[in-house]
């Protein structure tokens, strides 16, 4: 469907619906279901419009989805005041009386007032963005969706975790941050070591010109990280973007096992020595 198509059909809309408000609907319950159609159509066609813009920048990002969701929230507020309105309800009055019931209202709502004030701190002092990577008690993921009331983040395996704005605490970023993916590859007791090292820098520099895509620097040799019952460990480290994080370390391994074959090192397996008089 082109993109001026369900513009057209949003202006037709609200065309037909001023015309039947203004010379047919005369019942003021005809008016508020006239009124409520036309405000709906309203803040549809301004989703519509906040979605045809695709910033780069995060930020951008981050505020088009807050007006996004704020729309939701502004439409039942003017429906239901400009509703009263047509009820002819005196809506000034009871604006003018409203500070008691919100006091209480805001003492049972404790919790949504605490999801509104934070996802509004939050966003003003940058702390995330739409498109952010961030990890919260133990859930990582990419920041999809941030709301007046919650966020939404996707993890690698596309599950959706939708957190409220208030228990979006101790938050790790890792967005612009360099990463490491990090290889323990075990070797047989038998192996010569020093040779075995002397043979590694090339083993990494072969490695990174095959995997320039994933990985920002030439892996690293950081040595033996633990004499284990049948092997010697060593690790591997490698620099990447946070978003490779994992398959860097996938990657890792796999060029490394094979690396390591061709240089005649075999992957060890269990061994138990048995002593008899």
């Amino acid at each position: 469907m082109k993109p001026w198509k369900p513009m057209l059909a949003y202006l037709l809309s609200f065309l037909v619906f001023f015309l039947l408000d203004r010379f047919l609907f005369s019942h003021p319950i005809l008016q508020v279901l006239a009124m409520a159609a036309l405000v709906l159509l309203c803040a549809r066609v301004l989703g519509f419009l906040l979605g045809c813009f695709k910033p780069k920048e995060r930020k951008a990002k981050t505020l088009i989805s807050l007006f996004s969701s704020l729309l939701h929230y502004v439409a039942a507020l003017v429906i239901l005041c400009w509703g009263l309105s047509l009820l002819g309800v005196n809506v000034n009055a009871i604006v003018a009386s409203v500070g008691i019931v919100a006091l209480i209202v805001g003492f049972g709502a404790e919790s949504l007032v605490a999801d509104v004030v934070t996802g509004i701190f939050l966003i003003f002092e940058n702390q995330y963005n739409v498109g952010d990577i961030v990890e919260v008690n133990g859930f990582r993921g990419v920041v999809k969706e941030i709301g007046i009331r919650t966020t939404s983040i996707m993890d690698t395996g596309e599950n959706i975790k939708i957190i409220n704005n208030s228990e979006m605490k101790n938050i790790l970023n890792r967005s612009d941050n360099i990463s490491r993916a990090v290889s323990d590859i075990a070797i047989p007791y038998e192996t010569d070591l020093e040779a075995l090292e002397g043979k590694l820098p090339q083993l990494m520099e072969d490695i990174y010109q095959k995997r320039q895509d994933v990985m920002l620097a030439p892996p690293r040799y950081l040595g033996v990280q633990q004499l284990a019952d049948s092997s010697v460990i060593l690790r591997f480290v490698v620099d990447v973007a946070e978003k490779d994080i994992y398959s860097g370390a996938r990657t890792l391994n796999r060029d490394l096992w094979l690396g390591f074959r061709s240089l005649g090192v075999e992957c060890p397996f269990p061994q138990v020595d048995v002593h008899s008089k």
